[in-house]
């Protein structure tokens, strides 16, 4: 006892490191299996690092002899930096991702068995064999037609479900998955990698499954293994996989001194193959394992963890864990109820401005198209934001090729080219063998009049002078406007509903997509700014990769942000269908509750990212259509105000001043010419060199920018330099 007491006195005066009882414990429980829960925020980096300190220099165990296995490489980066920062004069200790240690013993097994691969993700030799591109090969032979990038995902992700969950062939189709022809697609994948070249071909779930295999049926190359490490540590179990579960068990059979850390109550990727059951149930695995909780919060308020702790209790599938703090209240949880999900980019535009500092700040959202509008509002209020896992596929969508195809066709009635691209998405039903009739027309008259020209019927041609007659009015309406046009009398919104059906496409996706196109399109004069508008925001979200560390916002997805904290954090678009999704209320009201119960905790996981401001902002209506406020902000209204309405947009309904952030802004636009000192909240000093109807470029010392004078206006972003 007096050996651990000196540990930690004498590891509180080296590095300031000073661990509670719970912590402590958790340092000296080194034999056997330890399943150590901890709660967000309570120290479990520091926890994990000290229990290997204390291994090396307590027991004198040799590093090399210590395996930690995290999540991601990230993480296994930041518990080596740690590590190194805590106790610089011993040894470095092997920590790797799960992929990386398989990736080893996949090696030494196909070394051992003679077998030639080659790997088909990441970078490849041969870029036709690409696992996307194979997929998406095996998707047209299949179904006679190209497959979307949304499709391709959710194949790719029903692919590594099957191998993470160690589904066995005979029981694949067990799993649904909504892109036609899934599971023939998967069986021409599994036998396509195995026979169709002279090597075998792996991807990265492979990696995993053959190693596990590998462990099971060569005894020599289990024993290599087995006998490298005494002991053996995971973090973030929550978000291991069976097969991956099933490698770690394999290599402590013999010692089982086995260290699990993990909190049940932050796992959120059971839709790839995570599997919380097995924390749930590792008492049974492993019946003399001890059991600790970490449950004091060190990161958030007293508002913010207490209301996050009663909120994450509705779940029944949890360790009873209570998460607690000695932090003091700050500010309660706050509650905010707009008109119209429109009105949600400018209420964060005008919130953020007054930050401090961007860094501080978070905006958390659960969909990938979420960060679409904040990016261009951010951006026109000249406000610096960082997106982590930056999604750009939106800005390479059919949805947003076809409208784009739609108004180049308007500026030449005679592209037969860009016809050909877009005839199929317009009720005229016309063939292939139709439009191959007319590329022998002239292309200087309009494809509506060559086509009169063809064997077509009478309503056929009917419609298409009236589409001919709509084009015609594209340019004598806004940008805007003309998507109206698009999705209604060229009847194109009729068209993907149909194709909806037929395809199994998710339609309110896809009708999202074109609102977002109208809401950008608000904001641009013509069809060519519109297209260059489009151009610009897919430029500046790649860009954004490089505004990370800088004083920028962070825009994050709710599943990309565990692991993270801010002093603010913003939780958007709260309404059933987004979070909990339609299908988590579908699943609920079968009576099925594992949906319902990761949505709760995916919430509970961006809830407990925010260290003293927390703001939950939903909306009565989006672009015109009513919604419903979220089941779990109606929830947390409950718990803040036990005796209130659960009718939350109600009660909490807010009206927002217009009045300006900045008394002494420019606050009209005669206001505003070239050569112009001003200053900006954000980036300083700089000279007004060009003024349109919607924009103004200033200089700045550090950097040239484009930024909206309505925004700009309306959020008193700049005033004159006296």
């Amino acid at each position: 006892m007096m050996t651990q007491t000196n540990f930690f006195t004498r590891k509180q005066q080296e590095i300031g490191v000073a661990l509670n009882d719970a912590q402590q414990e958790a340092v000296i429980t080194t034999e056997g299996p330890l399943l150590l829960l901890a709660s967000p925020g309570s120290g479990k980096t520091t926890t994990v690092i000290m229990r290997i300190g204390y291994l090396i220099e307590e027991q004198g165990v040799d590093p090399s002899r210590i395996k930690a296995v995290t999540f991601s490489r990230a993480s296994a980066v930041d518990m080596k930096e740690r590590y190194q920062k805590f106790f610089p004069s011993l040894q470095p200790v092997d920590f790797s991702t799960i992929h990386s240690l398989a990736y080893k013993v996949v090696r030494d097994y196909f070394r051992l068995t003679g077998t030639a691969y080659e790997f088909i993700e990441g970078e490849v030799s041969d870029p036709k064999l690409h696992k996307r591109v194979i997929l998406r090969r095996l998707f047209e032979s299949i179904n006679e037609e190209r497959i979307t990038e949304d499709q391709l995902d959710e194949l790719s992700t029903y692919i590594s479900l099957v191998k993470n969950k160690l589904i066995s062939k005979e029981s694949w189709e067990s799993i649904t998955c909504n892109v036609p022809g899934a599971l023939e697609i998967l069986k021409e994948y599994e036998c396509f990698k195995k026979h169709g070249k002279h090597v075998m071909l792996l991807d990265y779930d492979d990696m995993l499954t053959v190693a596990n295999e590998a462990l099971e049926l060569e005894e020599s190359l289990l024993a290599k293994y087995q006998n490298q490490y005494d002991y053996v540590l995971t973090d973030e179990s929550q978000d291991t996989s069976l097969v991956q579960h099933a490698i770690i068990e394999k290599l402590v059979r013999k010692h089982k001194n086995l260290c699990v850390v993990a909190d049940d109550d932050q796992s959120i990727y059971t839709w790839r193959g995570a599997d919380p059951q097995y924390l749930l149930n590792f008492k049974n695995q492993y019946p003399n394992a001890f059991v600790l909780y970490m449950e004091q919060n060190y990161r958030s308020t007293k508002d913010i963890v207490e209301v996050a702790n009663q909120f994450i209790r509705q779940n029944k599938h949890r360790y009873p864990k209570n998460m607690f703090t000695h932090n003091g209240a700050h500010q309660p949880i706050r509650l905010q109820t707009l008109s119209h999900y429109e009105d949600q980019c400018a209420y964060l535009v005008k919130q953020v401005s007054l930050a401090a500092s961007y860094r501080d700040v978070a905006i958390l959202y659960r969909n990938n198209g979420s960060s679409i509008m904040l990016m261009d509002a951010f951006e026109r209020a000249g406000i610096p934001f960082y997106i982590k896992d930056s999604d750009q596929r939106f800005f390479n969508h059919w949805i947003v090729k076809d409208i784009l195809n739609f108004m180049r066709l308007s500026y030449d009635l005679g592209r037969v080219d860009i016809f050909e691209r877009i005839y199929s998405k317009t009720p005229t039903y016309l063939s292939k063998y139709d439009v191959e009739q007319l590329k022998r027309f002239s292309s200087k008259k309009p494809v509506f009049d060559n086509l009169q020209s063809l064997d077509l019927k009478d309503w056929q041609k009917r419609k298409l002078n009236a589409f001919k007659d709509v084009f015609i009015k594209f340019h004598q309406s806004s940008p805007s406007e003309v998507i109206r046009l698009i999705r209604r009398e060229l009847e194109y919104e009729k068209v993907i509903r149909e194709m909806s059906k037929r395809l199994g496409f998710k339609l309110d996706v896809l009708l999202e997509n074109l609102d977002i196109l109208e809401s950008i399109a608000e904001h641009t004069s013509d069809m060519v700014s519109f297209a260059n508008r489009l151009k610009h925001l897919d430029r500046i979200g790649k860009e954004s990769k490089f505004s990370k560390n800088q004083d920028a916002v962070t825009l994050s997805t709710l599943h990309s942000s565990k692991g993270l904290e801010f002093p603010t954090v913003y939780l958007i678009d709260l309404v059933n269908g987004v979070i909990p999704s339609t299908s988590d209320l579908e699943a609920l009201r079968d009576g099925q509750v594992d949906n319902i119960e990761e949505a709760v905790r995916l919430f509970y996981v961006g809830m407990t990212r925010a260290e003293l401001y927390l703001e939950l902002i939903t909306y009565e209506r989006k672009f015109n259509k009513k919604v419903v406020t979220s089941k779990f902000y109606r929830d947390i209204n409950q718990i803040i105000n036990p005796s209130s309405s659960n009718d939350s947009s109600k009660s909490l309904k807010v009206k927002h001043s217009t009045k300006q952030v900045n008394p002494n802004a420019i606050s009209s636009r005669e206001q505003i010419d070239v050569g112009l000192q001003v200053n900006h909240r954000v980036f300083g000093e700089g000279e007004v060199r060009d003024v349109t109807d919607d924009l103004m470029t200033i200089q700045f010392e550090q950097v040239e920018k484009e930024l909206s004078i309505a925004t700009c206006l309306k959020m008193g972003l700049i005033e004159k330099v006296k």
